[in-house]
């Protein structure tokens, strides 16, 4: 159950990025990024009020710290993937999310079998291929990128480790939380930067789409976590660039490259491995 719920969160955070990248090409990255956080607040204050659950002040502080999180690794995701250094921030990014949490399962006590971990290490060539774009030529004094990619591994990791610690009869409101506040975060951020996060046009309406999907996703994620190790279930949701890569090849027919192909292929077994485990 916890891996079928993590490859559910892996098909809707892929298919939320592969929107909120179409939509910010005229909306605008930290606009879209905000609206997909806020859109995604509102869908989950829905829910509330059919299940607003019974959160303790504990749970809702895990729930501040992982939309802290979120946000700052949404932040500087954009960021580097604004600065042209796509093809070394995704793949950073991607890595970091996943060993964060692991560390934290170990440390808490989680042992996964001897096939589990043999997956886990394949996910991590993985991510990374599958992100990788071919280099290219960025603009001057943009920096390698690998700063903010790791900082955006560490806020999403932090997002995964967090929410795990969250039990299942806190109900929505937690999430509902986390979600506010990395719309927060990202505004901060975005001042700090200097950066417009403000919403212009109708293009930007369309984060609200990807916050949908992203919320579904951190749900599908926090779930999987009650029924399985929080290091299986976040290995297997940090795969979802797979799924964004898949969608660009199919339905924007862009080339996937050899080393994405690679990574595609690293990412089933991966899948397999962890299953059979």
């Amino acid at each position: 159950m916890s891996i079928l719920l993590s490859l559910f969160a892996a098909a809707s955070y892929g298919l939320g990025d592969f929107n909120g990248g179409l939509f910010s090409r005229r909306g605008g990255a930290w606009a879209v990024s905000l609206v997909a956080q806020l859109a995604g607040t509102a869908l989950v204050l829905l829910l509330v009020v059919v299940d607003g659950g019974s959160p303790t002040g504990g749970d809702l502080a895990w729930a501040g710290v992982a939309g802290v999180g979120n946000g700052f690794g949404t932040a500087f995701l954009y960021r580097g993937l604004s600065s042209g250094r796509m093809g070394v921030v995704a793949p950073v990014s991607g890595v970091g999310a996943v060993l964060v949490p692991v560390v934290v399962g170990v440390l808490t006590g989680e042992r996964p079998g001897a096939l589990v971990w043999i997956g886990v290490l394949l996910a991590l060539p993985a991510i990374w291929l599958v992100s990788r774009e071919p280099a290219t030529d960025a603009p001057p004094g943009t920096g390698s990128g690998i700063l903010d990619g790791v900082l955006a591994g560490l806020g999403f990791g932090t997002l995964f480790a967090a929410l795990a610690q969250i039990p299942a009869e806190a109900g929505f409101l937690p999430l509902a939380l986390n979600q506010l506040i990395a719309g927060g975060a990202i505004i901060l951020v975005a001042l700090a930067l200097h950066q417009d996060w403000v919403p212009r046009n109708r293009y930007a309406l369309g984060g609200a789409l990807s916050g949908a999907l992203g919320a579904l996703a951190t749900g599908l994620f926090q779930v999987a976590t009650h029924h399985g190790y929080l290091t299986v279930a976040a290995v297997i949701t940090s795969l979802y660039p797979a799924f964004t890569v898949l969608l660009a090849a199919t339905v924007l027919r862009e080339h996937v490259h050899r080393t994405q192909a690679v990574g595609l292929a690293l990412c089933a077994g991966a899948v397999v491995l962890v299953a059979a485990g």
